[in-house]
């Protein structure tokens, strides 16, 4: 019963630690890491696919793109958080 801890932070630290050491050195160059979004549009653009319309605004940078995205995930995860708190809370009060 006392080793569980212990166990379990070794199993984290396995965990961690694994990925690291397997692409220890090999980045996106070598196509590791690479997402479906780059992927998919590689492919839209080999068929000469022309899009309707253009975005009206794009972000200056992609660090402002990653953060645009996590708030809008953090405001979704609010919103659903509070749903299932105020459903949670309701069922505690019968």
């Amino acid at each position: 019963m006392k080793y569980e801890n212990l166990i379990l932070a070794i199993i984290v630290i396995v965990l961690l630690v694994a990925p690291l050491a397997m692409y220890s050195g090999l980045g996106e160059d070598e196509g590791y890491f690479g997402g479906s979004d780059d992927q998919g549009s590689d492919g839209v653009s080999e068929t000469g696919y022309e899009p309707w319309f253009n975005s009206f605004w794009e972000p200056p940078s992609g660090e402002i793109e990653s953060l645009l995205f996590a708030v809008q995930a953090a405001i979704g995860a609010i919103i659903i958080g509070y749903f299932f708190g105020y459903w949670r809370g309701q069922g505690k009060e019968e």
